[in-house]
């Protein structure tokens, strides 16, 4: 019989305070399974703050200074992929109920479990754990390979769209990251996507609108079906629920309640990028954006702050020849043709493609040198 790796085998967490216990479910599994043990909550926290590629976690439920149900419902924020199970006496059935409902455990056995049920349970929950890793590959190749679809054709048919797009992208990831949002991809999509109606509009327009110009009637008529050209390019994608319904708080008006609430900072991002297109310094967008508090919360303003107003990428700023750019690099400011006309939105990253026309320019098309980020500065 080959040797199996044991470093492939599905990685299972048992926490309980006593060692007997753990050393007996560890005899149970460790011919299946790479098995972690910790005597209390907090070393089990530990254990997943070091890997959180653990497919399943097991508690008992009476442990001293935390509970199995407290425990696990602060490993589901930790490590939410990880399929969550309680160990509990027959006097705690009743909590364990109650944490099942609130979502926190996938199920829960009692004390005495015999070996075969208790190995049975592991392999259904090792099963979850592997369908939801499954659906989280779904997600990333297949939706995310059409929205890349769509977002290669706006950046096809509207420069200062997909590069407003890919602004927007950026600030709202750094915010996810500073607010230690989990739960976000459909946040960073409906962020990326929420341009993708320029591609409606003509380039003068679509102009007008990336410098917040005054629009005439039918202009802003234009622009206020943007939202509905938007939804019906995305309606048909399956799995893409999460996305409209966010590109739906966008069009209200009114303050949402939760500070952290993906709306609030997507309209952030969308301010600071459009106060930035009208010249603003980082610093000018900051303020202005920080004497609209009512308008946004305070957790979230801070953590803009946080993120643009650090000064060290301008030290990682270039002045290059057009021609001198390679992949890595991002544009810092616009580029503009030598009559004026906007050519490469800021925050552009630099592509193979883009590589190989710029190569084509005629000497003196381009108002150059221009401005770029070495991808390492970003």
């Amino acid at each position: 019989m080959p040797k199996i790796d044991r470093k492939l085998l599905p990685r299972i967490l048992l926490v309980d305070d006593e060692p007997a216990i753990l050393e007996g479910l560890e005899i149970q599994l460790r011919r299946k399974y790479q098995v972690i043990s910790a005597t209390s909550g907090q070393l089990g926290l530990d254990e997943l703050s070091l890997s959180n590629d653990f497919s399943v976690v097991v508690s008992d439920m009476r442990m001293p200074s935390m509970d199995g149900a407290t425990f696990l419902s602060h490993c589901r924020e930790v490590s939410p992929d990880t399929v969550r199970i309680l160990l509990t006496g027959y006097s705690d059935q009743e909590s364990a109920i109650s944490a099942i409902n609130d979502g926190q455990i996938y199920r829960f056995l009692t004390k005495p479990c015999p070996a075969s049920q208790f190995l049975r349970t592991i392999d259904e929950a090792t099963k979850q754990h592997n369908l939801i890793t499954a659906e989280h590959e779904l997600l990333e190749k297949t939706l995310h390979g059409c929205v890349k679809t769509l977002m290669d054709v706006l950046a096809l048919t509207n420069a200062v769209g997909f590069g407003r797009a890919t602004r927007l992208h950026k600030i709202v990831k750094e915010l996810c990251d500073e607010l230690n949002i989990k739960n976000r991809w459909f946040i960073e999509v409906a962020a990326m996507v929420s341009q993708l109606g320029a591609i409606t509009l003509p380039e003068q327009l679509a102009e007008k609108l990336y410098y917040s110009e005054k629009l005439n009637h039918e202009e802003q008529q234009q622009v206020d079906a943007l939202p509905a050209v938007v939804n019906s390019l995305l309606e048909n994608i399956p799995r893409l629920e999460p996305v409209l319904d966010l590109l739906a708080d966008l069009g209200k008006k009114s303050q949402l309640k939760d500070p952290k609430c993906p709306a609030n900072l997507i309209k952030i991002a969308m301010d600071y990028d459009i106060l930035e297109s009208r010249g603003q310094t980082a610093q000018e967008c900051l303020d202005i954006l920080q004497n609209r508090m009512p308008i946004y919360p305070a957790i979230v303003i801070q953590a803009l702050i946080k993120i643009k107003g650090d000064n060290s990428l301008r030290k990682n700023i270039q002045e290059i020849p057009i021609k001198e750019i390679h992949e890595g690099m991002v544009f810092a400011a616009d580029v503009f043709t030598s009559s004026g006309i906007l050519l490469i939105p800021r925050g552009f990253s630099v592509t193979s493609g883009l590589i190989s026309k710029t190569q084509q320019f005629r000497k003196d098309y381009v108002q150059e040198p221009v401005l770029i980020i070495n991808k390492e500065g970003q």
